[in-house]
């Protein structure tokens, strides 16, 4: 009641001090006719104050989002459905739903009066050209008497969150050194690069198939050994994706750091299409993997879009390396860089030795940013070639397709020189 008080309207509050006047006036010259006429419009914003104040709590409001993972710049639909619970009708019902401004205005709607279990929806969609994670909501709501005396204001605090991932380019298919694809012919040439997953059977973990322990071997080694079963079968990739703040320039949008995101989803979802078991991982060491989906490849690689949907810019100075002391780094890894320094020379032979091919698509970070003075020393090129890696430049007016292109004609030249020196 208090609150609806505080709620009143100017034609509430015009009503309310009219009412006074009149039954003031009234008693002065001591018209009882009119104080009856000032009492009832004194009274009437408080009686519509107690009817809003006294029905406030009886409405429920159900949101839906389909879906609630998208592609940067396609829409996405939320559905609202308000429901009153309460006897009493409702007035005129001003809806604003609170989202975030990337994902445009903030949509409003205007629903009349609902009775008694009446069900209204609405219905509007939000779209964002940024990556990240948005939440959607929460609802306030503006309650109206019949007479427009009280206008109340509440809030929905329920909020639904939607994922907006990187924008995804098609690429096509290139020369990855230790095997075209995740399986089939190719693999025996996967096998002779000598990764860690080459061998048949390694440690039992706790919580392992006890009918998959391979006693020969367990015999041999005196430690119970299991037989692998799908993952010699299937080949892996890295993708390792440098978001330091020192390797990246430019804010939003524009900057260097969300073409390097979307072009390290773009090289994600066409790993996956291909058959491989693919590990993203950030220069915080942190790492996520997934498998192709036979459905959809871009549904399989869905934790790893997820992951670059939130990935920032780190403050470490030294990429972390922990993971490469982890099972199963890929036979093939690719890395997309920003811009780089002597002192991550180190880093990158570490990183190429764990590899049995290596492929970099190198962002000239610099172009980026053309009024900030240029990363000293030499370009990330001659340092990726340097720790013998195979990369291209980017730079902002570059098409991803067309440099991965270029990246495969280089791995292709570097095939060919390896077999002449054989």
């Amino acid at each position: 009641m208090r609150e609806a008080l505080r709620s009143l309207t100017t034609r509430g509050w015009a009503f309310l001090s009219a009412g006074g006047a009149i039954v003031f006036s009234a008693v002065l010259v001591g018209h009882s006719t009119l104080v009856r006429i000032g009492v009832l419009v004194g009274v009437l914003p408080l009686i519509a104050a107690w009817w809003v104040g006294r029905s406030r709590h009886q409405l429920t409001l159900l949101r839906t989002l389909s879906p609630q993972v998208v592609s940067a710049g396609q829409p996405a639909t939320v559905r609202l459905t308000i429901t009153n619970h309460g006897r009493a009708t409702s007035g005129s019902l001003l809806l604003e739903e609170r989202i975030p401004y990337v994902l445009g205005t903030r949509p409003r709607f205007v629903l009349e009066g609902l009775g008694q279990g009446w069900v209204r929806h609405a219905t509007y969609q939000v779209r964002s050209d940024t990556r990240g994670q948005f939440e959607v909501g929460p609802m306030t709501l503006r309650v109206n008497d019949p007479f427009g005396l009280v206008e109340l204001g509440r809030s929905f605090q329920s909020t639904t969150r939607l994922t907006v991932t990187p924008r995804i380019t098609a690429l096509s298919a290139i020369p990855l050194g230790g095997a075209w694809t995740g399986s089939g012919d190719n693999r025996p040439r996967a096998f002779a690069s000598g990764s860690a997953e080459d061998v048949t059977v390694r440690e039992y973990r706790l919580g392992d198939d006890l009918r998959r322990v391979h006693w020969r071997s367990s015999a041999r080694t005196g430690e119970l050994m299991v037989r692998r079963e799908e993952q010699p079968w299937q080949s892996r990739a890295t993708v390792f994706l440098d978001n330091r703040l020192t390797s990246h320039r430019g804010q939003g949008a524009a900057s260097s750091l969300e073409a390097a995101v979307a072009a390290a989803a773009s090289v994600a979802v066409h790993l996956a299409t291909i058959g491989y078991t693919v590990r993203l991982v950030t220069a915080a060491g942190e790492s996520r993997e997934t498998q192709w989906h036979s459905h959809s490849a871009q549904s399989g690689a869905a934790p790893l879009l997820e992951a670059l949907a939130v990935v920032q810019l780190a403050h470490v100075p030294v990429p972390d390396t922990q993971w490469l002391a982890e099972p199963g780094q890929g036979e093939v890894t690719i890395g997309v860089f920003g811009a780089l320094v002597e002192q991550d020379v180190a880093f990158l032979r570490r990183l190429r030795t764990h590899a049995a091919s290596s492929l970099a698509l190198a962002f000239d970070a610099d172009q980026w940013a053309t009024h900030l003075p240029p990363t000293p020393g030499p370009g990330a090129a001659t340092l990726l070639a340097s720790a013998g890696w195979s990369s291209v430049v980017v730079g902002p007016r570059d098409r991803i397709d067309s440099r991965w292109q270029d990246l495969g004609l280089l791995q292709t030249r570097s095939d060919v020189l390896a077999v002449r020196r054989a």
